[in-house]
């Protein structure tokens, strides 16, 4: 039977809407990649630890670039409303940015620079562009868990216009060359953050001619409502009531215990972190908008993974923060670190959604990257008394990564960052812009946990100075103490290890000098394992021993699986050890 005009009109204008959506994404993605290209630091243009998205004009996120990160985007979403209630949209004009690195109005650290833009078409603005980048140096203390207070931790700029009308704001980028030691390229990469946003406001408007659009609301209001059922209709499938869960953190000046208890209800879900670790002293502490952003990421990855993230398809999760609580700091508290801590959230999410959809969820994963801000020279060694050769000044951060945990029925991923997404900076470029050599960078053998489906494993990493020179490291690590656990049965992974190659354990926060002649040595963990792992595919089990990344004696011992010197499974004895 022929349906009526009107539903026929319906439906072609829900898939018209649908294909403005997509390119919508487009636009952001292309916004993203600009931003990789055009920065100077290798934060951004080599690990993309960034977000982009555009915005309705009431600061409501309507689409975000795939490439980013849950922390950036997640907090970037409630971070526009804060530079409307300072810059009414009235006020806009073309060609103006506005820029912070408010910690509790952005991102969560001084380190993460937040761009607005005001969008345009035929003259009217029509809705808001973002970003999110993470720069290399704000001055301070530098990046690292040291600081006493957010003061202490580098320059902190409220909400300015740093553009206006397309003109730079001279006393802004003055004030930003002198309190960086990298002028260059945290200038740079101001106006890579502006270069992008503009790209995306033209890309906007050739996509609203294209549509023959005159404003962004009924698309806003379409993305919004299709993402708030989508989202409600997969929270709708669970089963009602409270599932808690804890994890330990290596923390600072003593262990953090997080606890979460997670509600599903009628109208969204709720989980209350009562009961998690008071306030340090130190900078691993979260502030609200970052414990959001990964709580509420560990949630719709496992929930509703397929619903584009926007602020409608976020709207249903939700928090409730104690004061005094680590993942709820209050201004002036220290924050630089506040990664260490608050990437460990998804893991938190998933040991509470494990009782209630156990075949969706991951074990535990390093998840803390193991990013690594080191710096050397004079800052470090002084002025090179009595002709004493040091490095040049350089200050560099790398980003790396440990292993996720295994899925139910997939091994889990090495090297890879999780939950934050980032990508693993090259050698070749960590020594192309400073004075360090890496000597080894391979995978950890037998540290992904053991399990019908493995873990996936760490790295090793040994750093040092060129002509094995001083240099310091500004420790962030985490899962030292703490072994990413395994589900179902599955075994934790390796802890991790940060030690001098001269042999003595390094504290897996805080900041370090490398002495000449010694090298800094990164063990990274491994992810859990999932089930037993006497269930594995022998076949499996030879093929990890072959390739070097399970040890014969692991594989007998904990898979109880055979395997020859040739690397072939001895089926009797395996037959023989499983009984």
């Amino acid at each position: 039977m022929t349906p009526p005009a009107t539903s026929q009109a319906s439906a072609l204008e829900t898939i018209q809407r649908q294909i403005m959506w997509n390119r919508l994404i487009a636009v952001v993605e292309e916004q993203a990649q600009i931003m990789i290209r055009t920065a100077f630091s290798t934060s951004v243009r080599e690990a993309g630890d960034l977000s982009a998205g555009i915005f309705d004009m009431k600061g409501r996120m309507m689409v975000q670039a795939v490439t980013g990160t849950p922390g950036h985007v997640n907090s970037m979403a409630e971070s526009v409303g804060h530079f409307l209630k300072k810059f009414p949209a009235e006020t806009m004009r073309e060609g103006d940015h506005y820029i912070t690195n408010d910690p509790w109005l952005g991102t969560g650290h001084l380190h993460d620079f937040t761009m607005v833009t005001p969008a345009f078409h035929q003259g009217k603005m029509i809705g808001l562009i973002a970003n999110t980048a993470h720069v290399i140096d704000i001055g301070g203390l530098g990046m690292g868990p040291e600081g006493r207070s957010v003061y202490e931790e580098g320059m902190y700029i409220p909400i300015v216009k740093c553009f206006d009308q397309g003109k730079a704001n001279e006393t802004f980028f003055d004030i930003i060359r002198a309190g960086t030691r990298l002028p260059v390229e945290l200038e740079g990469d101001m106006y890579s953050l502006a270069a992008c946003n503009e790209a995306a406001c033209r890309r906007l408007s050739e996509m609203m001619d294209e549509f023959a659009l005159t404003e962004l609301g009924p698309l806003a209001e379409f993305i919004f409502d299709s993402s708030h059922r989508a989202t409600m209709a997969e929270i709708a499938k669970l089963p009602r009531g409270t599932y808690a869960a804890e994890l330990g953190s290596d923390g600072y000046e003593f262990q953090l215990t997080l606890c979460a208890a997670l509600t599903v209800l009628d109208d969204g879900i709720e989980v209350d972190y009562t009961g998690t670790s008071g306030l340090s002293r130190y900078g691993v502490n979260v502030p609200a908008a970052y414990t959001k952003a990964y709580s509420g990421f560990g949630l719709k990855v496992v929930i509703a993974p397929h619903v584009p993230n926007n602020w409608a398809s976020l709207a249903p999760f939700r928090t409730k923060l104690p004061e005094g609580c680590i993942l709820n700091a209050p201004h002036p508290y220290p924050v630089s670190a506040r990664n260490a801590t608050g990437q460990l959230l998804p893991d938190l999410m998933m040991g509470c959604l494990h009782q209630m959809v156990p075949d969706r969820v991951i074990a535990e994963s390093s998840s803390t990257l193991w990013n690594t801000p080191m710096r050397g020279g004079s800052a470090v060694s002084g002025q090179g008394a009595s002709n004493r050769k040091v490095l040049p000044d350089f200050e560099i951060i790398t980003f790396h990564s440990g292993g996720t945990g295994a899925r139910p029925t997939l091994d889990g991923l090495s090297g890879t960052a999780f939950p934050s997404g980032v990508r693993t900076v090259p050698v070749e470029a960590i020594e192309n812009v400073s004075p360090l050599i890496i000597w080894k960078k391979e995978i950890r053998p037998d540290s992904g946990g053991a399990g019908r489906s493995r873990g996936g494993l760490g790295q090793v990493m040994e750093i040092a100075g060129k002509d094995d020179l001083e240099f310091a490291s500004n420790n962030i690590f985490d899962r030292i103490t703490f072994a990413p656990r395994g589900r179902d049965g599955g075994q934790s992974g390796a802890a991790g290890v940060v030690k001098w190659k001269s042999g003595k354990a390094m504290r897996p926060k805080g900041f370090h000098i490398i002495p000449d002649g010694d090298r800094l040595m990164l063990l990274m963990p491994g992810g859990g394992g999932f089930g037993d792992p006497a269930t594995r595919d022998p076949a499996l089990v030879a093929s990890d021993v072959r390739d070097g990344l399970v040890s014969a004696d692991i594989a007998r011992t904990v898979y109880k699986t055979a395997v020859s010197d040739e690397g072939e499974v001895d089926l009797e004895e395996t037959k023989r050890l499983r009984a």
